[in-house]
């Protein structure tokens, strides 16, 4: 074997290890097993895009094809436990398989019947919801993980014992025949809101994501990225930060993503002189902002546009100008880390240069060109991700190196399918919390207990919320992290007289943040593992890496204008230079690095300065901005030379 494949089964390893979707059996595509997936696969994404190109089924219908669909595909391909085995599925997973089937077409073939007997189910509609109630519930542990399973269950049986809890979190109670309803017969558990936003958006921007995969478009963005940031100081750091981030917001799995590009990224910087835990946590924040990076936002966006009622493309609008902050704060620290350290970047005569990497592949940007015009223009993202699906196999076709084969489009086809099955599973088995939320109340005695902790408080309030946030998405892929969150912490600050989508994406960040929090911190554990680091270590230098991430949800409470809202062109203009400059300062505060080494007592002013710059109002800004410049030339002034943020 040589050491390309050892290292790939290394990776292939560790990828399995802290991401259980990664964790499937590999089929022989000859094999009997190997075909079924193979037909079910391909059969659920022409499903999806037959139905995006003629319009879904009824609501509830079209949800139960989906979801079934996608059970069945997980009890064939994912084993019971990691003592299962991976080459062939039991008895009992074809079993279940089957039972998922007969799920859907119960509702598809009864659907005129249970809507005329709405509210009140028979003793076969009871048998059949407390069968999905249990089905989800298994699918769900196999692909995401025994925590969510786990507090889909908590959730359950708080439901049924509501009476005899303390006051604070009792309600009156709901038998299983209640609960068992409202979970399979309606759209508000199990096909609510959620696993609708997955059987329509989200599947088809998946399959888009398969669809550029398969063109070449990871390939294209690692040049890009090597071209552009390569030769400064510290290069292959800043590479991995913009390769990451692209293709993070494409993919939507924060894990996945460091061990794809993290394979390629972490070995360059660790040769340049980066420690291996700095290396895994510099890929492992990357790869996390990618959720919060438009176009896509690893596919969280759609569900938080559905849930506010807002296009798609004003949610994107919104999260461009904090993305950048947080990628900038990202940058800022390793140039400050590369400058401390004279690390050097690529050699120049072993970097492509940016024209031959467009001139190669730009054309395959036409898609990406395509599905922001599409909705900027107003199209639906249906719509939009169904057209640019189309658009990526003919821009492909510009160039022979990139053309897609019949082989390469069934090949994305049934990767697309694959790849969406565990975020559908996990806005199934979130369907089931956030059911019992709505039926119980649960969200709102959330709040209401946030609110009294917070004592009236905003900034008490929002920490609470953190906290919360951080701890409900800890283990959680970014999605489930997100729905829960925005469930069960978001409306407190809406109470608060935070707008709600203000309120959504300060709830979103700190989410997709708990995947670098220790003590659960699954991305950086990912990059640890590939870096040959400490994953406890690792964790905290990516929070440390993602510290703009932590404070620029403040600033954006309390200085809308960062998401673009009720202000004006110049206002913007101003939160966002002021925002800048503070990032800067954070990043020199907490490296202790700015042209020469700062000390404890000028950290301590900088930290100052990046707070009152990224605080609203004109008099902090300029305090802020006073204590930056009197720092700033203070090291100038020192003799030693440097450079702060060229590349």
């Amino acid at each position: 074997m040589s050491k390309e494949q050892e290292q790939a089964l290394g990776h292939e390893a560790i990828l399995e290890k802290y991401d259980t979707e990664s964790r499937f059996r590999k089929f022989d595509k000859n094999s009997i097993p190997g075909m079924i997936v193979f037909i079910m696969c391909l059969g659920l994404s022409l499903f999806h895009l037959y139905t995006a190109a003629t319009g879904p089924l009824v609501t509830l219908m079209h949800r139960a094809v989906h979801t079934t669909a996608v059970m069945a595909l997980v009890f064939i391909l994912y084993p019971f436990s990691k003592k299962s085995s991976k080459k062939k599925a039991a008895v009992l997973d074809w079993v279940f398989a089957a039972l998922s089937i007969g799920l859907g077409l119960y509702i598809v073939i009864n659907y005129n019947a249970l809507v005329l007997r709405a509210g009140i189910p028979n003793d076969t509609d009871m048998v059949f919801g407390i069968m999905a109630i249990l089905l989800v519930l298994e699918a769900g542990r196999r692909i995401t993980g025994n925590e969510i399973a786990i507090l889909a269950v908590l959730f359950l049986i708080y439901a049924y014992v509501g009476p005899y809890l303390p006051d604070i979190i009792a309600h009156r109670g709901y038998g299983i025949k209640d609960i068992a309803e409202y979970m399979y017969l309606t759209t508000e558990g199990i096909f609510g809101i959620a696993i609708g936003v997955s059987s329509t958006y989200i599947f088809l921007f998946v399959l888009f994501g398969a669809f550029l995969s398969k063109s070449g478009m990871g390939q294209f963005f690692n040049d890009l990225a090597m071209a552009i940031a390569g030769q400064g100081k510290g290069g292959p750091a800043k590479v991995a930060v913009i390769s990451s981030g692209l293709l993070g917001s494409i993919n939507g799995s924060a894990v996945a993503n460091v061990v794809t590009t993290g394979a390629f990224t972490i070995p360059l910087m660790k040769k340049i002189g980066y420690e291996p835990e700095f290396a895994g946590a510099v890929e492992a924040t990357a790869s996390c902002g990618g959720q919060i990076l438009p176009p896509v936002m690893g596919a969280a966006a759609f569900i938080m546009a559905e849930y506010l009622g807002i296009k798609y493309i004003h949610i994107a609008a919104a999260a461009a100008i904090p993305a950048l902050l947080y990628y900038l704060g990202v940058i800022v620290m390793i140039h400050l880390r590369a400058s401390k350290n004279g690390l050097t970047g690529i050699p120049k005569e072993q970097l492509p240069k940016v024209s031959e990497v467009l001139k190669q592949r730009g054309h395959l940007l036409i898609p990406l060109i395509i599905l922001l015009y599409l909705l900027i223009s107003g199209k639906t993202p249906i719509y939009a991700a169904f057209y640019s699906i189309i658009a990526t196999i003919f821009a492909s076709a510009l160039r022979k190196e990139t053309r897609m084969s019949f082989k390469d489009i069934i090949d994305a086809l049934e990767d697309g399918a694959r790849t969406a099955l565990g975020v559908a599973m996990s806005c199934a088995i979130v369907g089931l919390i956030i059911g019992v939320a709505t039926l119980t109340g649960f969200g709102l005695k959330l709040a209401g207990a946030i609110l009294f902790l917070g004592k009236g408080n905003l900034f008490i309030t929002l920490v609470l919320t953190m906290i919360a946030c951080i701890v409900l998405g800890m283990g959680l892929p970014s999605i489930p992290a997100y729905i829960i969150t925005a469930t069960m912490a978001a409306p407190a600050l809406a109470k608060m007289g935070v707008p709600h989508h203000v309120s959504h994406m300060f709830v979103f960040y700190f989410g997709m943040l708990a995947n670098l929090t220790p003590p659960v911190a699954l991305a950086a554990f990912a990059g640890a593992g590939i870096a040959g680091g400490n994953p406890a270590r690792t964790g905290f230098q990516a929070v440390k890496l993602a510290l703009a991430g932590f404070i620029v949800p403040y600033i954006f409470v309390y200085s809308p204008a960062l998401l673009l809202i009720d202000t004006t062109p110049i206002g913007i203009i101003i939160a966002v230079i002021t925002a800048i400059v503070g990032v800067v300062a954070l990043g020199v505060s907490v490296e202790g690095h700015l042209f020469t080494k700062v000390n404890a007592i000028y950290r301590i002013v900088m930290f100052a300065a990046a707070i009152l710059l990224m605080m609203p109002g004109a008099k902090t800004d300029i305090v802020g901005l006073v204590l930056f410049l009197a720092i700033f030339f203070i090291q100038k002034m020192s003799g030693k030379k440097g450079d702060l943020i060229t590349a």
